[in-house]
């Protein structure tokens, strides 16, 4: 469908326009990212590959860590994998907003999905006015920062010495951040608790990286049972 070059423009100019929060953020968090990356060994061209065809922060940090562990290419793909299945979900509640749209373009915008750009979309579509172009800027506009920062915190991490700076131990405090962020009630607390007890017994009897995987698994499940134990309770009352 033809549109024209002043609806093209109003539709850059919104996406850029909600974009920049998300990229505010997405700034800092990328150099993190770059830093532990060069850290670990990655070069420069190999974090902007992985910025590229990844792009998803959490499944990056994980990543590095692992490679940083000497963890298995199966295992350190098996685990991102399964972190990302959220966003095969999150491009579904998203495409009913796209009808007609072509494959080609719904792929495109599946690839720039992130937690902060489909809240941030989702947000827009509710409201009502939200154009499908805008959306794709503002994916794309994260995922430009994005690249762009992580590339640039590898050459920040040759000016920082190791260990310097608590460096080291900023991986395990951003998780530690995210974790106490995703406890908003006893299931969650439960789920946590359970998923550090299998973390420790699958290593302790679990050659390699395995016990990652076993636990995210088993504690995925045990959360998933005492949900629906919980509203079964609720809805007998």
């Amino acid at each position: 469908m033809h549109t024209s070059p002043e609806k093209n423009s109003s539709a850059l100019r919104a996406g850029l326009v909600a974009s920049w929060p998300i990229c505010l953020g997405y700034f800092p968090i990328g150099l993190s990212l770059g830093v532990l990356a060069q850290k670990s060994g990655l070069l420069p061209w190999q974090v902007g590959l992985m910025s590229l065809l990844v792009f998803a922060g959490g499944s990056q940090f994980i990543a590095v860590a692992m490679l940083a562990s000497g963890a298995s290419p199966a295992a350190i793909v098996t685990t991102t994998f399964m972190v990302n299945l959220r966003h095969l979900l999150m491009s579904s509640a998203l495409a009913v907003h796209f009808p007609g749209a072509s494959r080609r373009f719904l792929a495109l915008f599946a690839y720039g999905v992130t937690d902060e750009s489909f809240a941030v979309n989702m947000a827009r579509f509710n409201q009502g006015g939200w154009d499908r172009r805008s959306a794709l800027v503002l994916n794309q506009a994260g995922n430009t920062i994005w690249f762009f920062s992580t590339v640039a915190g590898v050459f920040l991490g040759h000016l920082i010495p190791p260990g310097s700076l608590g460096i080291d131990f900023a991986l395990t405090g951003m998780f530690i951040c995210l974790l106490v962020f995703q406890l908003r009630g006893p299931i969650f607390v439960a789920t946590a608790l359970m998923a550090g007890l299998c973390s420790v017994l699958a290593y302790l009897w679990l050659p390699g990286n395995a016990y990652v995987i076993v636990a995210s698994c088993l504690a995925a499940t045990a959360g998933l049972m005492l949900k629906r134990a919980w509203r079964r309770g609720r809805s007998a009352q």
